[in-house]
């Protein structure tokens, strides 16, 4: 069945405003955590732990409501694990893209991550950010458990194990950025994500029920 291109809102208004305000908190909280740990003092301690608590505060709201979202709207299905076509991705960002050539991944409504994108964000959803949650919360709480025996030997695992995650959270983000660059322009991806519209391939069907249904979704004319 043939496709045409067309521009489309790929990504709903929450999406965009999930994905900026969690980055805006992401990098809050790692300033105010390395201010936390002496790594530099550009504000004073007790102001760095108000930021970095009520930031954390804001940002499990925001990770609980966002998997409230994607369970309602059906979009946890975009981070559902595969690994057809992993090898061939994995390939063009490590060899491929210096030749400049083409994505092996084609977006859809029903995909819009390609399969090493997909796997990464389940990583940062399943293991980065419930490490940092619990890791927080009890580093958070230790005045309620700190006379328990052995608490402070406790304390400094906690500790650990919440700066290991913060610092695979940063990883995580800075690759995230750097992917950004790789788009049709340098600033492709992040214009799309302002935007919510990309270029996607539809059948005549599709493009007929967006016009119906959805008919805001359609830019083709902007």
């Amino acid at each position: 069945m043939e496709k045409v291109k067309h521009a489309v809102v790929i990504y709903a208004r929450y999406e965009r405003f999930w994905h900026w305000s969690q980055a805006i908190l992401i990098f809050v909280l790692a300033f105010s955590g390395f201010v936390i740990h002496g790594t530099f003092n550009l504000i004073d301690f007790e102001t760095a732990v108000n930021i970095h608590t009520y930031s954390a505060i804001a940002l499990i709201l925001l990770w609980l409501f966002t998997t409230f979202w994607n369970f309602t709207t059906g979009n946890w299905k975009q981070f559902l694990p595969r690994t057809q076509g992993l090898l061939a991705v994995i390939r063009y960002y490590a060899w491929d893209i210096l030749f400049g050539r083409p994505h092996p991944h084609t977006k859809t409504m029903r995909r819009k991550q390609n399969a090493l994108q997909g796997l990464s964000y389940l990583t940062f959803m399943i293991v980065i950010g419930p490490a940092l949650w619990v890791s927080g919360i009890i580093y958070l709480t230790y005045d309620l458990w700190n006379v328990i025996e052995g608490s402070q030997d406790i304390f400094q695992v906690v500790t650990f194990f919440h700066t290991a995650a913060a610092f695979m959270m940063m990883a995580f983000a800075f690759i995230h950025i750097y992917m950004t660059t790789t788009g049709k322009t340098p600033l492709h991806y992040i214009k799309t994500m302002i935007t919510g519209v990309e270029t996607i391939e539809l059948t005549a069907a599709e493009k007929a029920y967006f016009a119906e249904q959805h008919p805001k979704m359609l830019r083709d004319k902007e």
